[in-house]
């Protein structure tokens, strides 16, 4: 990217109302940075017709059985590969289906590789390697929406023909105007002059968020508004398997758990068998045969 590109960025440009920021006392500084956020939130309200968008053209893919794939630097890499990394708990989503690749490896997500945002090929080479194929979505999230490494892995990517979604925090980034759905989170100057780390980064943490839960949704993850495809891997999430179960169906939690213990602690299969009254294999063939749905397999 050009100086003169990088110096007219709204996320660079200095914020002209609070040139004295040190000089606030605590409080009003805490206030300050705090309602800064806000301007987070209203800018992903602004693209939720991209974001929706987006979730529309991945579901397809996801059915087909691709991959989400997550390509940022910095802190846009690091919230890429938290997203990825919680679809497994929340949804069952298994791990080779969820996959992120941050600027200079994994141990950038822990510290700071310099430069590695900043190579092209490497990019591309990153995404080559975790053969990307046309039922992949490539999520890329960049703030500046420029960054060499993502643009790259994003050029890469539709190359195959993978669905590409980018997200960017500037208006008319070249990732979001190259991806096949680009989502523009306009946040503007940042308090803290181009720390994206601040409303930057929760703007695509929201949307990051609203994305994969919306496309969850959309995969018969969640019955009403019920976590029911949750993998029950600590004592935590056994009890919130019990309790949803038990809510789902009106039994009590020792019916419950009676059920659960049967089918591997699978919310679905419980909701099925103790709803229709019948077995855990039978539950779970007519969940197989409603594509996952839960309303659906209750209807049948």
């Amino acid at each position: 990217m050009c100086q003169n590109r990088v110096a007219m960025l709204k996320t660079e440009t200095p914020a002209q109302d609070h040139a004295l920021l040190d000089q606030y006392p605590t409080a009003e500084l805490v206030n300050v940075l705090v309602d800064d956020q806000i301007n987070a939130v209203n800018a992903v309200r602004a693209a939720a017709p991209r974001i929706a968008a987006a979730v529309a053209a991945a579901v397809p893919r996801m059915e087909a059985g691709g991959r989400l794939i997550y390509v940022g630097a910095g802190t846009s890499g690091r919230l890429g590969l938290l997203d990825s990394v919680e679809l497994y708990p929340t949804f069952s989503w298994p791990h080779g289906r969820a996959v992120a690749l941050l600027a200079g490896g994994s141990d950038a997500m822990f510290v700071a590789v310099e430069g590695a945002e900043d190579n092209v090929d490497q990019g591309a080479a990153d995404l080559r390697a975790v053969d990307v194929s046309k039922n992949d979505v490539v999520l890329l999230i960049a703030a500046s929406g420029g960054t060499p490494y993502v643009l790259g892995a994003l050029r890469a990517a539709r190359a195959v023909g993978a669905l590409t979604i980018g997200f960017a925090n500037n208006v008319d980034a070249p990732i979001a105007n190259e991806a096949d759905v680009g989502v523009t989170l306009d946040t503007g100057a940042e308090v803290i002059s181009g720390s994206t780390r601040l409303k930057a980064g929760t703007s695509q943490k929201i949307a990051l968020n609203t994305f994969s839960s919306a496309l969850m949704v959309r995969l018969n993850k969640v019955h009403g508004n019920l976590m029911v495809d949750l993998k029950a891997t600590n004592a935590k999430l056994v009890r919130r398997a019990i309790r949803l179960t038990a809510f789902a169906t009106g039994v009590d939690e020792d019916a419950a758990r009676a059920v659960l213990e049967q089918c591997d602690f699978h919310v679905k299969t419980a909701i099925v068998a103790l709803s229709k009254q019948t077995n855990v294999e039978q539950a779970r063939v007519l969940l197989e045969n409603a594509r996952g749905s839960v309303r659906q397999a209750l209807a049948q």
